[in-house]
C-alpha cells in the first residue's frame, strides 16, 4: 500500500480560530457539569426576532424553496441587499454586484481569493479579527498587521498605514465598527484611507457586519458615500447574523465591481452552489422589516456595555476603554502578567495563559489578545445574558484580587 502523503502546506500556514476554539472548550466544560460563564463568541444571545421566523416557517412549505437557485443568490434578496445598502450607506448598488454568501466568512474567504496572489501583501489594522490573516494566507498572500492599542482607541493613523504600504500591497481591511475592540473610526480617518487608496491603487475591503451597533450617539461611517470614487476598488462586506440575532441561519453578502463578485460566483459555483433559500427568505424579511427589532437589542447591549467596561475597570491590574461600537469590550491585562493570581497563585506570562487560567480555575471564558495580533488584552463579548455577565465579572474579580 502506498504510503499516505502529507496534508498540504497551505494547511499549515493557517492556525484554527482562536474564538471558535474558545467557545468549544467552554461548551465542552459546560457538557461535563461545569458552570462556565462564555465571553467568547460573538453571537447575540437574543432569539431571531419571530416575523422573520415566520416568514421562514412559510418557506419550508413553498416548493419552489427545494430546489437549486442561482449561486449569487435569490434575486429577492440581492434587491432588498442593494435597498438596504441605500438606505444605510447612502449609495446605490446594481443586485448585479452582490454575492450572497454563507455567512460573511464566506465573502471574506472569497473576497481573498479572488484578488489576491502569491507575494501580494495585505494591510490589516491590528487588533483584527482574527480570520482576516488566516483567510489571506489560504489565498497565498501575506498579512501585514499594523498595530494600534488602547492609547490610540484602537484606530490607526495614515502615517502607519503608509508605512506598512509596500510595491507589493494589494489591499487593505478596513472593519468599523470593530471585532474585538468595538471602536468607530471617524470619517475623517475613512476619507483620508479613501484618497490614500485611490492614490496608490489599493483595493479596500470594507467589513460593515457591525453597523447597527453603536453607542453614546455615534454613527458608522461608510466609505463608499465618503468617498464615491473608491467604489471602483471597493469591496463590502456584510450580513445578517449579527444585526438580527441570525448568527446561525449563514447569510451574507458582498457587494463588488462586477468583475470581483462575477468571479466569487464562479468560485461559489464550484464551493458550495446557492446559499440554503430558507435562510435567503429569512434574511430577505430580516432587511426588509422595520429595524425596531434591532434598535431594542442595541439598547440592551448598551447596557451590558456600560456594566461590562465598569466591572473590567474596577479590577486591580485590568483597564478597559469604552467601547463605541460592536458588542465588545477589549482590555489590557498586561498588569496581570507574571504575577500570582487566584487562590492557586497561577502566574500567567500571557494573555493566552491567563486567559486559559481564567477558564479553567473561575470558569470564565474570554478569547485572548493573542488571537486579534494583540498581545496583553483580552476580549469580552458582552452579547450574553445580564445576570451571566454580573457573576462572570464578580468570579473573575474574586479570582485577579484573591
Amino acid at each position: 500500500m502506498a504510503q499516505l502523503t502529507a496534508l498540504s502546506t497551505r494547511m499549515s500556514k493557517v492556525a484554527p480560530s482562536a474564538t471558535l476554539a474558545v467557545d468549544s472548550k467552554a461548551k465542552a466544560l459546560q457538557a461535563a457539569g461545569v458552570d462556565v460563564i462564555g465571553y467568547g463568541a460573538g453571537e447575540p444571545n437574543f432569539p431571531t426576532p419571530q416575523d422573520i421566523v415566520a416568514v421562514a416557517v412559510a418557506a419550508a412549505q413553498d416548493p419552489a424553496n427545494y430546489r437549486y437557485t442561482p449561486t449569487a443568490g435569490l434575486l429577492a434578496l440581492k434587491k432588498a441587499i442593494a435597498a438596504k445598502t441605500l438606505r444605510d450607506s447612502g449609495y446605490e448598488v446594481d443586485p448585479a454586484q452582490i454575492v450572497v454568501t454563507n455567512g460573511g466568512k464566506q465573502a471574506v474567504y472569497e473576497t481573498f481569493q479572488v484578488l489576491i496572489s502569491e507575494g501580494d501583501e495585505v494591510i490589516i489594522p491590528a487588533p483584527y479579527w482574527t480570520s482576516y490573516p488566516e483567510a489571506v494566507k489560504l489565498a497565498d498572500g501575506t498579512p501585514v498587521a499594523v498595530f494600534a492599542g488602547a492609547e490610540q482607541h484602537f484606530i490607526p493613523t495614515i502615517e502607519a498605514l503608509e508605512a506598512a504600504r509596500t510595491e507589493h500591497t494589494k489591499a487593505l481591511v478596513l472593519n468599523t465598527p470593530t471585532n474585538p475592540t468595538g471602536a468607530v473610526w471617524p470619517e475623517s480617518l475613512l476619507v483620508e484611507i479613501g484618497q490614500w487608496a485611490l492614490k496608490h491603487h489599493i483595493w479596500i475591503i470594507s467589513d460593515e457586519i457591525y453597523e447597527h451597533l453603536t453607542y453614546d450617539g455615534v454613527t458608522a461611517p461608510h466609505i463608499g458615500a465618503l468617498v464615491p470614487q473608491i467604489r471602483e476598488q471597493l469591496i463590502v462586506l456584510n450580513g445578517v447574523a449579527k444585526t438580527y440575532a441570525m448568527t446561525g441561519w449563514r447569510v451574507g453578502w458582498m457587494i463588488a465591481p462586477l468583475v470581483v463578485a462575477k468571479a466569487a460566483s464562479t468560485l461559489q459555483g464550484h464551493l458550495t452552489s446557492n446559499v440554503n433559500n430558507i435562510a435567503q427568505q429569512a434574511a430577505r424579511a430580516a432587511l426588509e422589516g422595520s429595524l425596531e427589532a434591532v434598535d431594542a437589542m442595541r439598547q440592551a447591549f448598551d447596557v451590558r456595555r456600560k456594566a461590562i467596561v465598569s466591572a473590567l475597570n474596577d479590577m486591580q491590574g485590568v483597564h478597559c476603554p469604552t467601547p463605541t461600537g460592536a458588542f465588545y469590550a477589549f482590555a489590557d491585562v498586561r498588569e496581570l502578567l507574571g504575577k500570582p493570581l487566584g487562590p492557586s497563585g497561577t502566574v500567567s506570562e500571557t494573555s493566552a495563559d491567563l486567559a486559559a487560567a481564567l477558564l479553567d480555575e473561575a470558569h470564565i471564558a474570554a478569547v485572548p489578545g493573542e488571537a486579534f495580533g494583540a498581545p496583553g488584552y483580552l476580549r469580552f463579548s458582552y452579547a450574553l445574558a445580564d445576570d451571566a455577565l454580573v457573576e462572570g465579572m464578580r468570579r473573575m474579580k474574586t479570582w485577579v484580587e484573591a
